[in-house]
């Protein structure tokens, strides 16, 4: 399956961030960038079967492959690293620190391959890649809001300008949780289950707080008071305080966001003079990471009440989707 982003990452990125070798690069890798979320060892095309060969992965070659052509003999093995290179995949990486011949370099510089080396076996750092392509080259979103970490659990909290975000975001940064984002968060989907978030660079650490002005949570409250990334656990949505409308006080039925196709544990909070919000989202995120654990303290209520026939069978829950 071919995973072409809309997205890319630049080579320079890539380089940095692993600590690479460059032993061939056409241009300023900063120019060069990745798009397609696969990688790929290439030894099919070797064996002479060029079928589904997608040239946006980033191909590795490592010990198996390095031994393969050495096997084929020094005619055999040149014809089919032409076949490779001419393919003019986006990057290649040789892992092992393995040496690579003057005639993959003659070919690489033929076709405008980049050639990167790393000690790392070839399994493990291809692994490290696909997790980092997967991050860097994730479908993203930027919804207005803030996020947390609570207890371990990642917190979205939504709502309208001046509905309390920031100061509930202090309030639980005061209380030794972490702050993320704060106005903006860029929602990346990782993988199919899984959606994390974080802060544009620019606006990092910083939080707005109506009638005192822009702080840095980093410099008043330490590091320990930040983190760069956390995965999205749940979603609370803050809303004004509504007289006309009933809000759920039990917790049977399960309510969902939907952010990038993923469904995300939602809860509404009514937000009215007097309710303390930073301890009721404290105690959702604690109540949501029991329910993950398959705790439900409304259930064991009602079963404790005599009401458990009453109770909507789990499979069957009311889902509520909300789109942002």
């Amino acid at each position: 399956m071919n995973l072409t982003s809309k997205y890319s990452v630049s080579l320079a990125k890539m380089i940095a961030d692993h600590a690479f070798e460059v032993l061939y690069a056409p241009k300023n890798t900063s120019d060069i960038y990745i798009v397609s979320q696969d990688v790929n060892r290439p030894g099919l095309i070797f064996a002479g079967y060029t079928g589904y060969f997608d040239p946006a992965r980033v191909q590795f070659l490592g010990l198996a492959e390095t031994e393969y052509l050495a096997s084929t003999g020094p005619e055999k093995s040149k014809v089919s690293l032409e076949l490779f290179f001419e393919k003019q995949p986006s990057c290649v990486i040789i892992t092992r620190n393995l040496e690579c011949s003057e005639y993959s370099l003659e070919l690489a510089k033929k076709f405008k391959v980049p050639v990167l080396r790393t000690h790392e076996t070839t399994s493990s750092c291809m692994s490290t890649i696909i997790a980092y392509l997967g991050v860097e080259l994730a479908d993203r979103i930027t919804r207005h809001g803030v996020l947390v970490e609570v207890s371990g659990e990642g917190v979205l909290i939504l709502g309208d300008s001046g509905v309390g975000k920031s100061e509930t975001a202090l309030e639980l940064i005061k209380r030794g949780h972490r702050l993320i984002a704060d106005d903006a968060v860029e929602i990346r989907r990782v993988s199919a289950r899984t959606l994390v978030g974080s802060a544009p660079d620019n606006i990092r650490h910083f939080i707005e707080l109506r009638g005192v002005g822009v702080i840095n949570a980093r410099r008043i409250f330490g590091m320990g008071a930040v983190k760069i990334t956390e995965k999205i656990d749940m979603v609370v949505q803050m809303e004004l305080w509504d007289d006309e409308k009933v809000y759920d006080r039990m917790g049977i039925d399960n309510e969902y966001a939907n952010i990038l196709g993923i469904k995300i544990p939602l809860v509404v909070v009514p937000v009215k003079p007097g309710r303390n919000l930073s301890i009721i989202v404290e105690a959702a995120a604690m109540n949501n990471r029991q329910k993950k654990m398959g705790y439900n303290a409304a259930r064991e209520l009602l079963h404790n009440l005599g009401m458990t026939d009453d109770i909507i069978p789990e499979e069957k829950e009311l889902e509520v989707w909300h789109t942002f």
